[in-house]
């Protein structure tokens, strides 16, 4: 069985199924894990690393969904998101961000996000603040009701930069970690905290 949401189209156009998404993220690991979670679920899925690919594919093929991680190497997250909805406005467009503040919550919903979500989230995560919409964006109204990442997750989130920065290298990822390859090699086999 194949699981889709629906979401309205601008005009007034019937209730359409999500069938393609776009996954922007410069975290090798949690994209490919992304894309095939979507694709098990039956959707098209586009990748791209960083905010030039991003354009570049989004221009030849673009996607219902779209799920743009915040921080980037090169322009961010927030940089992306108007420049998808000029190529396609029906496109909705999620922000991803394991280092959210109420702020950026406010100005990615300004730009044109559907919602914002912290990291890590998996694509049931990804699907649900979808459904919810803009008519549901939660944003939290007090500094302290954001979530701190735990050590675990921002050791996780930190790695993988690292690694997308060395275009999955996983020597040289070591060594700019500074820690034994066969260590980085067992702590990227771990599940995301």
């Amino acid at each position: 069985m194949i699981t889709r949401i629906g979401f309205p189209m601008t005009e007034g156009k019937a209730q359409q199924a999500a069938q393609s998404i776009m996954l922007v993220d410069d975290s090798i690991v949690l994209r490919d894990r992304l894309a095939q979670a979507f694709q098990e679920r039956g959707y098209r899925v586009e990748v791209a690393s960083n905010y030039d690919e991003a354009l570049t594919v989004f221009r030849q093929h673009p996607t219902d969904l779209a799920v743009v991680d915040l921080r980037m190497p090169g322009k961010t997250g927030l940089a992306l998101v108007p420049q998808l909805k000029k190529i396609s406005p029906e496109t909705r467009v999620l922000i991803l961000s394991g280092f959210g503040s109420i702020s950026t919550a406010i100005d990615a919903v300004r730009l044109g996000a559907t919602n914002f979500l912290p990291k890590p989230a998996d694509a049931d995560d990804i699907l649900a603040a979808f459904a919810r919409g803009d008519s549901d964006v939660e944003i939290p109204q007090a500094e302290e009701e954001i979530p701190v990442p735990t050590l675990a997750q921002a050791e996780w989130e930190h790695i993988h930069r690292v690694l997308a920065d060395c275009s999955g290298n996983i020597s040289e990822a070591a060594r700019r970690l500074g820690i034994h390859r066969r260590s980085l090699q067992r702590k990227l086999r771990k599940r995301a905290p």
